[in-house]
């Protein structure tokens, strides 16, 4: 469908999609997938080397896609396409901060992580279909919706620059605690197991909490994802395909920055600088049709200049010394003789030679939120 009140330009071609291009798309991940999952049967830490050779890979399919959609639908699709993978693409980085924030409370072992997040990004494929597709059809159904969405982004934006840093408790999870109401789970991790059966009565790890938690991250996260997708194009093959293809690599980029993602310090201030101006997009719908090669600039320059700036620039001492001693109570004390969990990147939790790890209770008295400073508000931004 074209943006209600103006008429589509030549660029603004309609994608249809035959049903055997569906298919052979979702193939082609299930495929990813599989072979993602062959090479990390075996239980290891994701060294800096393996995850970047894996990177690469996920980012070349994302971008060779492109060269896919022009061949197949002209190069404004591939525009459209370019400009939605990238947008997700950015806004998954700043996912990782709240993704290192569950396994530090959690005290995940690094060889599990990997584990955890395959599982987590095939939920958030299925679950991105369902909110791309109700998104899509709003728009066809009830075309004002394009300026809520707008407002939407505008809100979320002024949010990110308001708050300062990441609220997020995840011992007060609502969708962890319905989990201990539905099926005990153990103190322990035993090994890359998320249930097993103990005395004939089925019980879960709390590799299954974490992946609770996760999922519902993702399910945050969708809520200005989506829309701000649809701000970019509102054509359903092109919007599926440019999450999927950004939120596979999200797992080896996790490990690739893993220690870094303090440094992007300013990498909020770009994603609400981009959240806004895809609002404000939307908002002029009836007005004027902004390019989409001005579009996809407009995020380019935004996710570097915030990148860079980051780099170039030390982050405040608060946020330094928060991320070297966390507040008293702002995640639990790791086991005696385990190295505090600070990033990513550091052991948030060994696994011990028993096999078997504990993890922190879930179901406690209410307590100050978790602050991650420099990352995506993901508690406050939401309403």
């Amino acid at each position: 469908m074209a943006h209600p009140g103006r008429d589509p330009t030549p660029l603004e071609i309609s994608v249809h999609v035959p049903l055997w291009a569906w298919a052979a798309f979702v193939g082609a991940l299930l495929v990813l997938l599989a072979i993602d999952l062959l090479a990390h049967r075996k239980a290891h830490v994701i060294g800096f080397r393996e995850a970047a050779w894996w990177s690469l890979l996920w980012v070349s399919l994302g971008i060779g896609f492109a060269g896919v959609v022009w061949a197949w639908q002209g190069p404004g699709a591939a525009g459209e396409y370019t400009a939605a993978w990238l947008l997700e693409k950015s806004l998954s980085v700043d996912n990782l901060f709240v993704f290192a924030l569950i396994f530090s409370y959690f005290k995940v072992p690094r060889e599990y992580q990997h584990r955890v997040l395959f599982y987590g990004v095939l939920g958030a494929l299925v679950l991105r279909f369902v909110f791309i597709a109700a998104g899509v059809a709003l728009l066809e159904q009830f075309s004002f919706i394009i300026y809520i969405f707008g407002a939407f982004l505008i809100y979320t934006a002024v949010k990110m620059l308001r708050d300062n840093g990441v609220e997020m408790d995840p011992a007060q999870s609502r969708a962890v605690k319905l989990l201990r109401r539905v099926i005990p789970v153990t103190d322990e991790y035993q090994g890359q197991h998320f249930v097993l059966r103990r005395a004939g009565k089925l019980v879960a790890t709390p590799l299954l909490a974490v992946l609770v938690a996760i999922e519902t991250a993702d399910v945050l996260f969708a809520f200005d994802s989506v829309p701000a997708a649809l701000g970019v194009t509102d054509k359903t093959f092109l919007i599926y395909t440019s999450n999927a293809l950004a939120i596979l690599g999200l797992r080896s980029l996790f490990f690739l920055l893993a220690g870094l993602m303090e440094r992007f310090h300013h990498l909020a201030t770009g994603l609400a600088f981009i959240l806004a101006f895809i609002g404000v997009k939307m908002l002029l719908t009836d007005v004027w049709h902004m390019p989409i090669a001005l579009s996809l600039g407009v995020i380019a320059v935004a996710l570097a200049v915030s990148v860079i700036w980051s780099l170039l620039t030390e982050p405040p001492a608060e946020e330094s010394a928060e991320k070297a001693a966390p507040a008293a109570g702002s995640s639990p004390a790791p086991a005696s003789g385990a190295d505090p969990a600070s990033g990513a990147d550091q052991a948030v939790g060994a696994d011990r030679a028993s096999g078997a790890d504990r993890a922190p209770e879930v179901d406690r008295e209410p307590r100050a939120e978790t602050s991650v400073p420099g990352g995506r508000p993901g508690g406050s931004r939401h309403p």
